[in-house]
C-alpha cells in the first residue's frame, strides 16, 4: 500500500471516531462556494470543479439543502473567499504544505504562523518546499458499487491516463497525473462509476521516516492545522511506518 493510501485509511478511521462531520461539511461548503464562483456557473453540468466538489460532498452524506446553500452564496455574492497556501517544516524536518480558503487573509496568516510556532514548526516562504510534492489526481471508488470486473476497469482507465490503482479497505484508489484529472473524471462518468471522493492532492516525491515520538509531534502540528477553520488541506512527507501505524491505532 502506498504512503498516501495508508494516511487516507488512518484519516477515515480517525474522522469517524472523532465525529468531525460538522467541520468536514464546513470545509466542503467553502469548496463548493468557491468552485461555483470561480467556475462562473452554479450548474454542475457546466462547471467541472463544482461537479467534483458536489461529488465529494455527497460522499460524506452532506444534505442537498446544505449543498444548495453553498452554491447560492457564490451566485448571490455574499461570500468572498480567496485561496492561499503556506509552506513550512515541522518537528524532525517534516515538510508541510497547507491549502486554505479564507475571507480574511490577515487572520489566516496569523493563525497558521501561530500553529507552526506553538507546535515546534517553522513557517517558510512560498515556493520553498513545493518542489517536494507532485500534484496528482486521486479518485476513491467503493468496490461494492462496481458493475464491472476490476481487471476490465483497469484497462478502461489506463486509456484515460491512470498511473496507478490500489485496492484496500473496500476501495479502489486511482491515481492520475494532474493534467489527466479531467479526462479520468469524464471516463468514470461515462462508465457510470460512482466516485466517493475525487481531488487533486500534493503527493511527496520522497517520504521522511522518523521515530514514533518525533512523528507524533509532527502529527500534532498537522492535526492542529487541519482543525483551523480556514484550512482546507494539509499535505506532508512523513512516512507511515509500521510502528507509527500501530501507535496511532492504539490511541
Amino acid at each position: 500500500m502506498s504512503g498516501h493510501s495508508k494516511w487516507s485509511t488512518i484519516k477515515r478511521k480517525k474522522g469517524a471516531a472523532d465525529a468531525k462531520r460538522s467541520k468536514i461539511f464546513s470545509k466542503l461548503a467553502k469548496e463548493i462556494t468557491i468552485a461555483a464562483k470561480e467556475g462562473g456557473s452554479g450548474d454542475p453540468e457546466m462547471n467541472p470543479r463544482l461537479r467534483t466538489a458536489i461529488v465529494n460532498a455527497k460522499g460524506v452524506n452532506m444534505p442537498k439543502d446544505v449543498i444548495q446553500r453553498a452554491i447560492n452564496k457564490a451566485t448571490s455574492g455574499t461570500e468572498n473567499y480567496m485561496e492561499v497556501t503556506f509552506e513550512g517544516t515541522g518537528p524532525g524536518g517534516v515538510a508541510v504544505f497547507v491549502e486554505c480558503l479564507t475571507d480574511n487573509n490577515q487572520r489566516t496568516v496569523s493563525s497558521v504562523r501561530s500553529i507552526f510556532r506553538k507546535r515546534g514548526g517553522e513557517l517558510g516562504k512560498n515556493g520553498s518546499l513545493s518542489y517536494l510534492f507532485d500534484r496528482k489526481g486521486i479518485f476513491n471508488i467503493i468496490t461494492e458499487n462496481l458493475k464491472m470486473d476490476i481487471e476490465e476497469l483497469e484497462l478502461e482507465l489506463i486509456d484515460a491516463g491512470m498511473e496507478d490503482m490500489e485496492e484496500e479497505d473496500g476501495r479502489l484508489i486511482v491515481t492520475t497525473a494532474m493534467e489527466d484529472f479531467g479526462s479520468m473524471q469524464k471516463k468514470l462518468e461515462e462508465l457510470g462509476i460512482e466516485v466517493e471522493n475525487a481531488e487533486l492532492q500534493r503527493i511527496p516525491n520522497v517520504r521522511k521516516e522518523l521515530d514514533v515520538e518525533t512523528s507524533q509531534k509532527a502529527l500534532k502540528l498537522i492535526e492542529a492545522l487541519e482543525d483551523d477553520d480556514d484550512v482546507q488541506n494539509v499535505y506532508h512527507d512523513l512516512e507511515m511506518t509500521e510502528d507509527l501505524e500501530k501507535a496511532l491505532q492504539e490511541e
